[in-house]
């Protein structure tokens, strides 16, 4: 018991020094949830749980959270344990739940990115660059965005958006940043296209809808393409060709976790697949001081009862083990993860010293953000323009990529 005491102290002194939840409201928090405990390293390659987990995800009805309830029934059954999932109506809600330790894995998206990174959303005070770590990533048969034009636009390549209308989605940065990396592939930047400000993402589908706009951002699957699908106007996928190595590179420049992917599922996606970029959706990410045997366990049991969940809901046969892109990660992986994937041999020298520049581009990022606080601006906007500055000096001075331009 007095090792459990221990453990809660020390618990809610680092959340403190993190910035998170007040003592009190932590102390209430954990002791609400079942402990977890470490039993010794003979059960090292068992599964362990508590009664209760839980994940925060997308909101009610997306591909993240149905997923998560799949594998919630796995875990019930095979080892009476519970999973809550907890939606999150924007990308700042699903972290600070996560950072919090009101949940104990977030489902998300590129916004663990941005985190990681401390901007868009996350270059306030009370954020900045966050340790996150990596567990899994699903890279199903859609993909995570990519550009969907209305077919009588004419827009056959992506070097055609330029003079098209383009959505422009009001508060929702991290989607507009992707855009923006998108047209990079032809050269082209938001300069070369008419921006349509929407207010939301389904907005940005009716102004297609109303020939308002000619293309709109959004997964390959996305439900509501299928209404442009099904009117006048059709719906077409310009395709972002793999051979183009410049190309390539561009947009990666701006968005390393984006990959070079082919789509076979979404509406009116040809047979044989288009070539686009995708990212990890649900990317399934902890904090550094997440227990090691709990991301351990969860990531054995994702991928050791992967058959039995991959067809109880759309898109969870991305979490395959052979859909891991160890070499191409741009945030670290967390250690627990790291010893499942060495335990079954796919953890390759090549990863190890990826992981390893992860980890090192955290630290020069929290350097950075150690050094600027003290005499930061206290204006909100004149705080994240220096910060970014400042953000950008230090990457710069390591020899690392900023990320592009327009943060």
């Amino acid at each position: 018991m007095k090792a459990v005491t221990r453990s809660i102290i020390t618990r809610i002194n680092s959340s403190d020094r993190r910035g998170g939840l007040a003592a009190t409201v932590l102390l209430s928090s954990l002791l609400s949830l079942p402990l977890f405990l470490l039993t010794g390293a003979s059960q090292a390659a068992e599964a362990q749980f508590p009664k209760t987990i839980a994940w925060s995800a997308y909101p009610t009805g997306t591909g993240g959270y149905s997923q998560a309830v799949a594998l919630g029934n796995i875990l019930q059954r095979q080892y009476s344990t519970n999973l809550r999932v907890i939606p999150g109506r924007n990308d700042v809600s699903r972290l600070a739940t996560l950072r919090a330790e009101r949940v104990h894995f977030s489902a998300g998206g590129s916004e663990s990115v941005y985190a990681q990174e401390g901007i868009l959303n996350f270059a306030s005070k009370i954020w900045g660059p966050q340790p996150v770590r990596a567990l899994l990533s699903n890279y199903s048969d859609a993909c995570s965005f990519s550009f969907a034009t209305a077919a009588d636009a004419n827009i056959n390549r992506v070097a055609d958006m330029a003079g098209k209308r383009m959505t422009f989605v009001q508060g929702a940065p991290s989607l507009n940043n992707a855009t923006a990396a998108l047209l990079s592939y032809a050269n082209l930047t938001w300069d070369d296209v008419i921006p349509v400000e929407v207010g939301g993402y389904n907005a940005s589908i009716d102004a297609v809808l109303n020939n308002r706009a000619d293309a709109a951002g959004g997964a390959c699957n996305s439900p509501p393409f299928l209404r442009i699908e099904a009117s006048p106007r059709g719906l077409y996928w310009p395709e972002f060709p793999h051979d183009d190595a410049e190309a390539v590179a561009r947009v990666r420049d701006r968005l390393p976790w984006y990959v070079p992917h082919i789509a076979i599922e979404g509406a009116n996606i040809p047979d044989g697949g288009i070539e686009v970029f995708s990212s990890a959706y649900p990317f399934l990410v902890a904090y550094d001081f997440t227990d090691e045997a709990l991301a351990y366990s969860m990531v054995k049991v994702m991928m050791e009862h992967f058959d039995q969940y991959k067809g109880n809901a759309p898109g969870a046969n991305g979490w395959a083990l052979e859909r891991q892109k160890f070499e191409q990660s741009f945030v670290p992986y967390h250690p627990g993860a790291i010893r499942y994937f060495r335990e079954i041999g796919v953890w390759t020298e090549e990863a190890e010293a990826l992981n390893q520049a992860n980890l090192r581009r955290q630290q020069v990022l929290k350097q950075a953000w150690d050094a600027f606080l003290p005499g930061a601006p206290d204006d909100y906007r004149e705080f994240e323009q220096a910060w970014l500055l400042a953000r950008e000096r230090a990457l710069e001075a390591e020899g690392l990529i900023t990320l592009g331009e327009g943060l």
